[in-house]
């Protein structure tokens, strides 16, 4: 007896990877384009010639944070667009037909999203680099950190995906849920200059560890003690979402009718 459907499920992922990956130029080269706006436009308006964060560069401290901003919200548009185009189209039956678990469903789409956002990573690091060139202070707590943002904003991607009934739906959990949060973690500022209330609540938003381990992997300067317990946060966030996902898929919530 097979325990996983290994076919099924590379057909699955090879499907999500060459969607985005027909459309290159909105998917990944969008992003770009969009980052290098904010770099601009916040550069400009803090005169970074002059401006530091915590004797750092402005330019430099804030490039990190918009690089994982997109990188984050790529991986949440793969997956929940995905769902959101196979439910409007009537051709969700497609990938809940064949013999596929919930957990394999969950894999294949959150890989999907996996790769745009490394994929999108990649290319918009070249891109800032141009402007901001930076050295990688440590590669490895880089990858990690991406690879558990990618993770949890696909998963994020999927349960917005089986909830929302319209694409409306599914910019309202962006506009009032993601951004606000992006914004809010540190991406533009460093959280020591919050009064002590806000800065304690910054470490209960995931996206605040997603940003100030990147900016640490990077530039070295972190806004938190221990990078250690930001990567255990956003594991464990990945698995409350990834339960949530896989009984969400098994129940059938908003896909039988």
């Amino acid at each position: 007896m097979k325990l996983i459907n290994t076919i099924g499920v590379y057909t699955l992922c090879k499907r999500e990877i060459w969607r985005f990956s027909k459309v290159w130029n909105q998917t990944v080269i969008a992003p770009v384009i969009t980052t290098l706006l904010f770099l601009a436009i916040m550069t400009l308006a803090m005169g970074a010639d002059h401006k530091t964060v915590e004797d750092i560069p402005f330019n430099q401290f804030i490039a990190p944070g918009l690089i994982m901003m997109a990188i984050v919200q790529n991986a949440f548009a793969n997956t929940s667009s995905s769902l959101m185009l196979g439910k409007i189209q009537g051709v969700i039956i497609d990938i809940l037909t064949p013999p596929l678990t919930g957990g394999e469903i969950t894999f294949s789409l959150v890989m999907g999203g996996i790769v745009r956002g490394f994929a999108v990573g990649i290319v918009v690091m070249a891109a800032v680099y141009v402007f901001v060139p930076f050295t990688m202070a440590h590669p490895l707590v880089a990858f990690l950190v991406v690879l558990l943002s990618s993770i949890m904003l696909a998963l994020l991607g999927v349960v917005t995906g089986l909830w929302a009934q319209s694409f409306d739906h599914v910019a309202a959990i962006t506009n009032y849920i993601i951004t606000p949060l992006a914004f809010l973690s540190g991406t533009f500022y460093s959280v020591k200059q919050l009064p002590e209330f806000w800065y304690t609540v910054c470490h209960y938003n995931p996206f605040f560890y997603m940003i100030d381990i990147f900016r640490y992997s990077i530039i070295g300067v972190s806004d938190t003690h221990d990078v250690t317990m930001g990567l255990v946060v956003l594991t464990v966030t990945n698995i409350v979402l990834w339960i949530m996902t896989v009984v969400l898929f098994r129940t059938g919530y908003r896909l039988k009718t």
